[in-house]
């Protein structure tokens, strides 16, 4: 990302619902958003793009040809998705594995000079509020019942990997911890033997200096 691009982060839940968001950026400015999300979990996200008109100074349906270029980005900074998309659309993937996903966005216009302002609605959904159900129950022919058992082994398999998930962090987070308090614990004792060698030289410097003297 060059220091040109305009960066902003935002974390979402997993398993709660995302709200629906927009924000505005130039026409040739990037915009990226972390996403901290299991392993093996489907994330679909809606998106539509408005250009400011000047004529109206309102933001109006884009240009025909003027779409957005989504690339995705594992925890191990992998490319996992790269694509063009319409000025109105979605797009999904799934995680590999789990942490933090970056997500950017940036429009796919090669205007230099006097590039316009964009605002993009953004929603994105995770785990099982990615599923469209009714299509689902369309395809398979599910009843009502079904349709709810089927959303609720979703939700149990979508709260497993988020456990999961959550243990792999909290593993980590005490691995941090105890690296950190083993470098302090190594930097007290450093400084400790510092200090005492700081203070026999300067003992055996004294001792010599009044011998020297024949002070004693």
């Amino acid at each position: 990302m060059g220091t040109n691009n305009m960066l902003a982060f935002a974390l979402f839940s997993v398993i709660s619902v995302a709200s629906g968001l927009y924000f505005h950026i130039g026409e040739t400015e990037k915009k990226c958003f972390i996403e901290e999300i299991p392993d093996e979990t489907m994330v679909v996200g809606h998106y539509k793009v408005e250009m400011f008109d000047r004529n109206v100074n309102d933001y109006v349906p884009t240009v025909y040809g003027l779409g957005m270029h989504v690339e995705v980005t594992d925890p191990e900074d992998k490319t996992i998705m790269s694509r063009t998309y319409a000025a109105d659309g979605r797009f999904t993937f799934t995680s590999h594995s789990a942490g933090e996903h970056v997500i950017c966005l940036h429009s796919n216009s090669t205007a230099w000079f006097s590039s316009g302002q964009l605002r993009v609605h953004m929603d994105i959904q995770v785990g099982e509020h990615a599923v469209d159900y009714s299509q689902i129950q369309a395809k398979d022919k599910l009843s009502e019942l079904q349709l709810r058992i089927r959303q609720l082994l979703d939700q149990v398999e979508q709260i497993t990997k988020e456990q999961n998930y959550q243990r792999y962090r909290e593993e980590r987070f005490r691995q941090t911890s105890e690296s950190t308090n083993q470098r302090v614990l190594w930097w007290s004792i450093a400084q400790t033997v510092i200090l005492l060698i700081t203070g026999f030289w300067q003992m055996r410097h004294l001792k010599s200096f009044f011998e020297a003297k024949k002070l004693v």
